[in-house]
């Protein structure tokens, strides 16, 4: 039997009955555990007995006034979310409102659509936050994947399916969302997790070295094969080899490694004498294989052999809440690492880490993580701490008047200045390869910043 929350509890505070009746009702109806007060002493008397997830309170009430409720909550509630609702809108009363601590502002008339969906929004960040504050709300899972939402409870369930079997395993995902994470946890929740786990990028490694490093060779096979190797492959006998960037081999490479996927025999240069091997194939690629086939780039028989069970990683702009659990985890590793006390993250702030794009993914958040509290002192961390890239700006036009390559150096500069200058960094979050990212610095100098 699985166990439910409970419905989130509000109080409502209005000095007219019939206001209070209408947005009992609506809330009731919904879901919600609705109290109700008609001032704002005997809101306080339900505040220190009860707790109280949101207050909906009016804004002119006899005697104390919605406003001083408001501050009230907020200096002496610390979990507990406000909204206002006035029959008396200004532009000073809502900023006053706002500054005072109101999450929302709605005015009368409103409809019950507008009211519903203004709690929800309420209720969806402040229970983002919670989980961010938690530190062992969700324990990370094997070798650090953290998630909760929809797409990350999918890859976890994937990755219980593929441990307990020997097929091959493909890991699809944008640089940064942790595919060897997820090709880890395949290897050490399965039945071969005490033999070796065996990472091979082969984006970094040269074509021409690619064979020697996977399959190994013999002395003298080539020009400086001055002693044995035994290769990737064979050292990874009993376990698991992660083949990362698989799509960046070429066509000769893939003929390679589909016949070791078909027979299960390697050949070390140099030798005519075949290796049998005991290895489970997990590979991972950035790159939709299924168009460098049509492509005609990636053999295709080599792509279903590696297809057989399929995980596609989700970027992190679809995991927004994942990412202030994922904030909170790195911080507070990093924190423990330093022998400090961990920042806390203004609410401001973690409102900027949910709407970020995140182009650079998990990585680009852990890395922005431990530059925040390696360059911040003081104890909570605001929008000011931030790269200027995750900041509002106005911008001075609309683009539209600019080169495609102007705007494209732009955001190579923007992206480097993100990270700090950090090449290799700036290469991943832009999806490209180093040699790619010198020769467009290099073209960045015919466009300068206007």
């Amino acid at each position: 039997m699985t166990h439910q929350p409970p419905p989130s509890r509000i109080l409502v505070v209005d000095d007219a009955p019939e206001t209070l009746e209408l947005l009992n009702r609506n809330l009731t109806d919904t879901g919600y555990d609705v109290r109700t007060a008609t001032g704002v002493a005997q809101a306080i008397d339900i505040l220190d007995r009860d707790r109280v997830d949101l207050v909906i309170t009016d804004l002119k009430m006899p005697k104390v006034s919605g406003l001083d409720l408001v501050r009230h909550v907020r200096e002496n509630c610390s979990d507990t979310e406000v909204m206002m609702i006035t029959g008396y809108p200004t532009i000073e009363n809502a900023v006053t409102a706002v500054k005072a601590g109101s999450r929302e502002y709605l005015t009368k008339p409103f409809t019950d659509e507008e009211l519903l969906t203004a709690v929800q929004r309420v209720l969806h960040l402040q229970n983002a936050r919670r989980r961010a504050r938690t530190r062992h709300d969700h324990p990370p899972a094997v070798h650090g994947l953290i998630g909760q939402s929809a797409a990350m409870r999918a890859v976890f369930h994937a990755i219980d399916k593929a441990a307990t079997s020997s097929a091959t395993v493909l890991i699809s995902g944008e640089s940064g969302t942790g595919k060897e994470l997820a090709a880890r946890a395949i290897h050490y929740a399965g039945p071969r997790a005490s033999a070796p786990f065996v990472p091979v990028n082969c984006g970094s490694i040269p074509e021409n070295l690619l064979e020697s490093e996977l399959f190994g060779h013999l002395r003298g096979a080539f020009t400086g094969a001055v002693s044995p190797r035994t290769g990737f492959f064979r050292t990874a006998h009993g376990g698991t080899i992660f083949l990362d960037e698989i799509g960046n081999t070429g066509l000769p490479m893939q003929a390679k490694l589909l016949r070791v996927l078909e027979d299960g025999h390697v050949y070390m240069l140099g030798s005519d004498r075949p290796h049998k091997i005991d290895v489970r194939v997990v590979a991972a690629s950035n790159k939709d294989l299924q168009t460098l086939v049509r492509s005609g780039v990636f053999r295709e028989d080599l792509f279903f052999r590696l297809n057989v069970i399929a995980i596609a990683m989700p970027p992190l702009r679809d995991r927004a809440d994942d990412v202030l659990l994922l904030a909170a985890h790195f911080m507070n590793e990093f924190a423990d690492d330093s022998g400090r006390a961990a920042p806390q993250f203004t609410d401001d702030t973690l409102d900027v880490f949910r709407r970020y794009h995140w182009p650079g993914n998990v990585r680009e958040l852990e890395n922005l993580v431990q530059r925040l509290l390696v360059m911040t002192e003081h104890e909570r961390i605001d929008v000011t701490d931030l790269p200027p890239n995750m900041r509002f700006s106005v911008e001075g036009g609309d683009d539209l008047d600019r080169s495609l390559a102007d705007i494209e150096a732009r955001h190579i500069r923007r992206v480097l200045a993100s990270v700090d200058g950090n090449k290799s960094r700036a290469a991943r979050i832009l999806g490209i390869d180093r040699k790619t990212l010198r020769e467009k610095l290099k073209a960045t100098e015919d466009h300068p910043e206007s």
